[in-house]
């Protein structure tokens, strides 16, 4: 299954920082990389309309969220983007199905019928009926992001927004964690940014890589095209590990 394009052009300036960037996941997984202070979080704070974007333009399978040349301005709760941050932002006080049926109540609204069988079919598309009735403390790392990613899915999000997805595991979880979240993200056929400092996520996941320094991209590409003709000191040191 091919997943629809979220195509963005960002200009905005936050803080310090000039944002000044273009992104296309094409028909699945972009990877975002860069060092510490780039403007890695910052770009998908943008792309959620969490911060405003003075120019540009963003839109996901033709469907216009920002243009500010035609004033289209979508906001942050009706842009549909799912946005999973570094400690996975569970509810430590809600079991899993209610961490599930709180994120489907917020978009769908708190009447709406089919809640239950949503958050049924999300619970069993990743493997987690049987912990339902658990808390997120009481869960491994792996089981946390299986849970916040059904969570995500379960509010049939337009696009996913992945802030450094494996950073929070220890590495004897992360081989195995990786592999499931590959699996996944082919399966669910969805747009998809995922933040990454890990050389062997670039390997795992694939798709296609975005290098962003002091605000700007640097050089994109497949990971061979980047191993092949590195554009910036960064992006030789970051190839050299992969």
């Amino acid at each position: 299954m091919t997943a629809p394009a979220l195509v963005a052009e960002l200009h905005a300036r936050i803080g310090a920082l000039d944002i000044d960037a273009s992104l296309d996941t094409g028909d699945g997984t972009l990877l975002l990389v860069g060092p510490n202070g780039a403007g890695k979080s910052t770009l998908l704070s943008l792309l959620l309309g969490a911060l405003p974007c003075a120019r540009g333009h963003i839109e996901v399978g033709g469907a216009v969220l920002f243009d500010d040349r035609t004033r289209v301005n979508v906001p942050i709760e009706a842009r549909r983007f799912a946005y999973l941050p570094q400690d996975y932002g569970l509810f430590p006080h809600l079991s899993v199905r209610e961490n599930l049926a709180f994120a489907v109540r917020c978009r769908a609204g708190r009447r709406d019928p089919t809640l239950d069988a949503r958050v049924d079919d999300a619970l069993a598309a990743f493997g987690l009926t049987s912990l339902a009735a658990r808390r997120p403390r009481t869960l491994s790392g792996g089981e946390q992001q299986r849970v916040a990613l059904a969570r995500a899915v379960a509010t049939r999000p337009r696009a996913l927004l992945l802030d450094e997805p494996l950073a929070a595991l220890d590495v004897a979880a992360r081989q195995d964690v990786r592999a499931s979240l590959v699996e996944t993200l082919a399966r669910l056929a969805l747009p998809t940014v995922v933040i990454t400092h890990d050389p062997a996520d670039l390997r795992a996941l694939g798709g296609r890589v975005v290098v962003l320094e002091r605000g700007r991209v640097t050089q994109q590409g497949s990971l061979a095209e980047l191993r092949a003709r590195p554009a910036t000191r960064f992006v030789e040191q970051l190839v050299a590990s992969c």
